[in-house]
C-alpha cells in the first residue's frame, strides 16, 4: 500500500468558472460544441445562468446589450474558428458602441494552429480578434484563468467600455493542477472602473463657454445613458435651463415629454446653436460629422465630455475638451455653473414653437386610416406608442430601416436604458439576441418592433424566446421587402426584385411552432389589442403587423449615403 497522500486536482472548467463567479458573472450565452459543452453543464451544475442561442452572432449581440444596460460585462462563449468569427461580429458591434462584453472561445492546439497541420476547426483566433476588440489574450494554462478574466472583466468596463476576447487554447482546457494551488491564485478585482474627474482647468473653460452662449445645447449620446448619473444629469439640464437633444439611445434619459427636450427640433438647433455640450457622444456620421449642412455650414464651438484624450478633434477642433468620465465630469459642471443664468427665453420659445410645430404635424398621420386589411409606419407604430405609454418600465428593441426612423420619432421614452437599437453602426440584426439579453439582464418585458428585413438576421432566436418562456414581444412591421414589398424585378423576368420578400409572409406562426403566441394584426385596433394582452401575459408573442407594401422609403434618413449608378448620356 502506497504511504502517499493522494492530491485533490481540480479541471480547467473549476478554474474558469471560479473565476467569473469572482468577479460578479452569473449569466453566460453562447452554444455549446466542442470543446466547451462539459464547460457549460459544469456551470449550470455550479448554479449558474447559461442560456444557449441558435447563433453565435445573437448569443454576443445578447452579450453586448447586457453590458450596456447593467455596466457587467455580458460572456458569450463560442466553439472554435467559425464559432468564434460568428461571435466577433456581436463584440465588434459592442466595442464600436462602448458596450463591456467578454468573448471566449475554444481553440485547436497551439502546435498544429502554429504548424498549419489541419487540426480540426483550426484557426488563428487571437490574431482575427484583435482587431476588432478592446483587447485580447490567450489563456495556455490554466494556472492563469484567475488573472486572464480579471484583466478581461477590468479592461472591458474601464475607460471606454468595449468587448474583449479571451482565446482558450486546448492545452489549458486539457489540464489540471492541485486544488489547494488553485485556491491561492483565486480573487476578484479591486475598483475595476476608477473614477476619473476631469481637471479643473478644463472644467472652467468649459463652464465659462456656457456662461458665455446665446444659444447653447447639450446633446446627449448613450454613453450618457450608460454612465448611470441619470439624477446628476437631469439636474445639470433643469438647473441651468439649458435645451437638450438626445440621441436615439438617449431618449428617456430625460423624458421626452420634458419641456427642455428639443428632439423634435433637431433640424432647427443643430444649425442654430453657438455652443454645443456633447456628453456620450461622438461626431462621427450620425452627427454629420460636427460639421456641414447638419450644423449650419458653421464651425460650432463644442464642448466634448470624453473619457478618451484621442476622441477629441477627431473631425472638428473642439474648444473646450473636457477628459473625464460623465458622472464625475457632471458634477463638475454643476459645481461650476451654479447660479448660472437661464437659457435665453427668445432660444427656449424658439425651440419650443418647432417643437410643437413637429408634433402638431405628425399627430394626424398617427391616426390617418388606411387601406382596409393593411397598415402603414406611421398608424402602427401610433398604435405602438399609446400603449406603450401606459407601460414605461418596457424595454424597447428597435431595429431596420422604416422600423427604425419611424419608431425613434414616434415612440416616446420615458425612463433611462429603456431603448435599444442598431447604434453607431446602424447594423441590423442585433433585434432578437438584444431582446433576450434585455429581457435576461433586467427582469422588465422587452418589445422589438423589428422591419420584416431586420428580423430576418436573427428571427431563429424566436426558438431561444419561446425555450426560455421569457417576456418578449416581436412585432414585425410587414410591408413584404426591403424598403418597399412592391418593387418590380428591373429586368422585366420573372424572378422577384432585389428589395422582395415572400408576399403574405406569416411571421407570427413562427412563436405557435415553438409554443409561443403569434397574432396577425391588420388594423391598429388589432395591433392595439396583441400587444396589450401580450404585455399582461408576459408570453413570448411575435405579432405580424401587415402593412402596405408601399410604405417604406429606400434607405430611411440615410439615403444620402446610397450609391446611384451613372446612367449613359
Amino acid at each position: 500500500m502506497s504511504n502517499e497522500k493522494e492530491v485533490e486536482l481540480v479541471d480547467a472548467f473549476y478554474m474558469m468558472i471560479e473565476s467569473l463567479k469572482n468577479n460578479g458573472i452569473k449569466n453566460l450565452y453562447g452554444i455549446p460544441g466542442i470543446p466547451i459543452t462539459a464547460l457549460v453543464r459544469s456551470w449550470q451544475a455550479d448554479g449558474g445562468k447559461w442560456f444557449g442561442f441558435r447563433h453565435e452572432t445573437n448569443a454576443a449581440m445578447a452579450a453586448g446589450v447586457s453590458g450596456y444596460l447593467t455596466g457587467v460585462p455580458g460572456v458569450c462563449i463560442t466553439t472554435p474558428a467559425p464559432g468564434c468569427l460568428n461571435g466577433l461580429a456581436g463584440a465588434a458591434n459592442a466595442t464600436t458602441n462602448g458596450w463591456p462584453m467578454i468573448l471566449m472561445s475554444g481553440a485547436a492546439g497551439r502546435r498544429n494552429t502554429d504548424l498549419q497541420q489541419g487540426a480540426f476547426e483550426e484557426m488563428d483566433q487571437l490574431w482575427a480578434a484583435r482587431q476588432h476588440v478592446k483587447a485580447a489574450f490567450r489563456v495556455n494554462n490554466l494556472r492563469d484563468f484567475p488573472v486572464a478574466i480579471a484583466r478581461a472583466y477590468r479592461t472591458a468596463v474601464s475607460g471606454r467600455p468595449g468587448a474583449v476576447y479571451i482565446d482558450l487554447s486546448h492545452e489549458a482546457l486539457t489540464g489540471t493542477m492541485p486544488a489547494a494551488d488553485a485556491a491561492k491564485l483565486m480573487f476578484s478585482p479591486v475598483d475595476p472602473t476608477p473614477k476619473q474627474p476631469a481637471d479643473a482647468a478644463a472644467i472652467k473653460r468649459a463652464a465659462d463657454l456656457l456662461k458665455g452662449a446665446k444659444k447653447p445645447l447639450i446633446l446627449l449620446g448613450k454613453g450618457a445613458a450608460y454612465a448611470q448619473c441619470d439624477a446628476d444629469i437631469k439636474a445639470l439640464v433643469e438647473e441651468t435651463g439649458i435645451p437638450f437633444l438626445p440621441m436615439s439611445m438617449a431618449k428617456g434619459l430625460l423624458s421626452d415629454n420634458h419641456p427642455q427636450n428639443a428632439g423634435p427640433a433637431r433640424s432647427y438647433v443643430l444649425p442654430e446653436c453657438d455652443v454645443c455640450l456633447i456628453l456620450g457622444a461622438r461626431l462621427n456620421w450620425l452627427l454629420g460629422n460636427g460639421s456641414g449642412p447638419t450644423w449650419g455650414n458653421q464651425l460650432k464651438k463644442f464642448i466634448q465630455v470624453d473619457i478618451l484624450p484621442n476622441e477629441i478633434d477627431s473631425n472638428v477642433p473642439i474648444a473646450a475638451p473636457v477628459v473625464g468620465d460623465i458622472a464625475s465630469v457632471v458634477g463638475q459642471l454643476r459645481a461650476a455653473l451654479k447660479g448660472m443664468p437661464k437659457a435665453d427665453a427668445a432660444w427656449m420659445g424658439g425651440i419650443a414653437e418647432r417643437v410643437q410645430g413637429s408634433k402638431d404635424k405628425l399627430a394626424p398621420t398617427l391616426k390617418a386610416q388606411t387601406a382596409p386589411g393593411m397598415m402603414n409606419y406611421r398608424n402602427s407604430l401610433g398604435a405602438v406608442r399609446d400603449v406603450l405609454a401606459k407601460n414605461p418600465n418596457v424595454v424597447l428593441v428597435n431595429e431596420g430601416a422604416n422600423a427604425l426612423d419611424n419608431g425613434r420619432m414616434i415612440i416616446d421614452q420615458y425612463l433611462p436604458r429603456k431603448r435599444v437599437d442598431s447604434g453607431t453602426w446602424g447594423i441590423m440584426g442585433i433585434g432578437m439576441g438584444g431582446s433576450i439579453g434585455a429581457a435576461i439582464s433586467t427582469g422588465e418585458p422587452v418589445v422589438a418592433i423589428e422591419g420584416d428585413s431586420a428580423f430576418g438576421f436573427s428571427g431563429m432566436e424566436v426558438e431561444t424566446m419561446c425555450r426560455y418562456n421569457l417576456p418578449i414581444t416581436v412585432i414585425i412591421m410587414n410591408n413584404g421587402g426591403i424598403y418597399k414589398g412592391n418593387e418590380p424585378n428591373a429586368g422585366g423576368y420573372d424572378d422577384p426584385s432585389p428589395t422582395a420578400f415572400v408576399p403574405g409572409a406569416r411571421y407570427d406562426m413562427m412563436a405557435t411552432a415553438f409554443g409561443g403566441v403569434g397574432v396577425q394584426a391588420t388594423t391598429p385596433e388589432e395591433l392595439t389589442a396583441a400587444l396589450e394582452a401580450s404585455l399582461k401575459s408576459r408570453k413570448p408573442t411575435v405579432i405580424n403587423a401587415v402593412l402596405d407594401p408601399d410604405s417604406g422609403v429606400e434607405s430611411g434618413r440615410i439615403s444620402g449615403l446610397n450609391i446611384e449608378r451613372k446612367k449613359k448620356a
